[in-house]
């Protein structure tokens, strides 16, 4: 049988639906390949939030055509998902080679259409279509492997689509509006990949804590994803529970009180701020101010002291001046974040926040991005600094990436932990003290791990 590869760029879902797609070709008695050099099929599955990450497919794609017009005339080759979904037929116009494209809704339907091209009987496909139920489709996963290499973390689609509507972003477009799936749907992915020996399970949305709020009632003041959050606890085997993306708004009181009640909800929440100051915020429709988010990071430290609390951030949004983004950077300063990921401002096409005015100029937008990213790295290499010290419980995920020999893992924090240990005690929970720590990494003393 054929053998494919796929290239993901972007985010979080976008991996989840990598995966599921590769599952899916897997099902159909296609192989992996390890290189696009090999593959019969090559599928790039795109991100549309940034402009870098779209002209980043687009040159991928360039090189892999050309290299499969000269070696390998019958690779097939394919664009997924947002970038996919916002181009459409264009793409399949104006990228020499490429027979494949498959919108968001229609990932699931990937190793069908390249059947029907391998055999001929279609010679090329664009499918951007809606696809009612297709939030319930995204739940194959690659898990069928031995040994040290077993997958004791796995990501858990429980939604699609947003409603936000935030005036820089293009999600709503790509992704469609909000389609939930259903708390007896997820809860039994989550015992299937428990029987699978996972033990931490993250669960995965455009903006999670808008889950359900369309189809599924409040009940004893708790909201749907509160609910849901209550049944994948229940589950047997699984240990810890994380997620992500939420939204500030959906941080209502019943989810701040969740993290000091649920005990394998894990002390560590990624709440995207964007900005610092409040006419920034209100420019971008986003529904909060400075105040209430720093009040939310409050009550949650409140519930769970040492949670780790981490942010997305985006500097030079249109008609953002020097002192707004001083209020950006003040706000780094109050909250202590764990960390930050930080992005330049980038137009996207047919988002209100292309047509304002006061575009800041890229060299601006540049240099207050290099401000705020040592700022943050700052802050984050002095929160693990704090750590060392500390006895933490790690849960073993693998091989360290950066040395093989030593073994890595997260605390409950999620932060990253690397340590000396065999093979057997991946996917364990091991309690270690951390002896030192770099900018980025904790390090364990493996002698008091008692590891037997």
């Amino acid at each position: 049988m054929p053998s494919v590869f796929i290239k993901t760029y972007g985010c979080q879902m976008n991996e989840r639906d990598s995966e599921a797609v590769a599952a899916r070709f897997l099902e159909r008695g296609y192989s992996l390949a390890a290189s696009e050099a090999t593959a019969d099929v090559v599928l790039l599955n795109t991100c549309s939030v940034r402009d870098a990450a779209e002209q980043k497919a687009l040159g991928k794609m360039v090189n892999v055509a050309a290299v499969a017009r000269k070696h390998r005339p019958g690779t097939v080759l394919g664009f997924l998902g947002c970038m996919a979904q916002s181009r459409g037929d264009e793409l399949l116009a104006s990228a020499p080679g490429v027979r494949l494209v498959l919108g968001t809704q229609k990932l699931h339907r990937a190793a069908e259409y390249v059947d029907e091209l391998l055999a001929g009987r279609q010679d090329k496909v664009c499918d951007v279509g809606a696809e009612a139920g297709s939030e319930a489709q995204i739940r194959d996963h690659l898990l069928d492997f031995t040994g040290a290499s077993r997958p004791v973390t796995a990501f858990v689609s429980i939604m699609q689509g947003c409603n936000q509507h935030c005036t820089f972003c293009i999600v709503p477009q790509t992704r469609g509006e909000e389609r939930s799936r259903t708390i007896e749907d997820i809860v039994a992915e989550c015992r299937e990949l428990a029987a699978r020996s996972v033990r931490e399970i993250t669960l995965l949305g455009q903006i999670v804590t808008s889950y359900g709020r369309r189809s599924i009632p409040v009940r004893n003041g708790r909201s749907p994803f509160v609910q849901l959050l209550e049944a994948v606890s229940a589950v047997k085997g699984i240990e810890r529970i994380r997620f992500t993306s939420p939204h500030p708004k959906g941080y209502g009181d019943d989810l701040v009180a969740a993290y000091g009640r649920l005990p394998k909800l894990c002390e560590s929440a990624h709440i995207p701020v964007q900005s610092g100051s409040d006419a920034v915020l209100k420019r971008m429709h986003r529904g909060y101010t400075r105040e209430r988010f720093l009040d939310i990071v409050a009550k949650l430290r409140a519930v769970r002291p040492g949670i780790g609390v981490t942010t997305d951030l985006i500097v030079g949004f249109p008609g953002e001046t020097e002192a707004e983004f001083g209020e950006t950077l003040d706000l780094v300063r109050q909250a202590a974040f764990d960390n930050a990921f930080v992005f330049k401002y980038s137009p996207r096409k047919d988002t209100p926040a292309a047509a304002m005015p006061d575009q800041v100029p890229t060299e601006v937008r540049e240099e207050r991005l290099a401000r705020l990213l040592r700022l943050v790295n700052e802050g984050a290499a002095r929160r693990l600094e704090q750590m060392v010290g500390r006895q933490v419980q790690v849960l073993v995920t693998g091989p360290s990436r950066k040395n093989p020999a030593r073994l890595e893992g997260r605390t409950r924090c999620h932060k990253i932990v690397v340590f000396e240990g065999a093979p057997r005690h991946i996917g364990q929970l091991l309690d270690l003290k951390i002896t030192r720590a770099t900018s980025t990494t904790l390090y364990g003393d493996p002698a008091i791990l008692n590891l037997d």
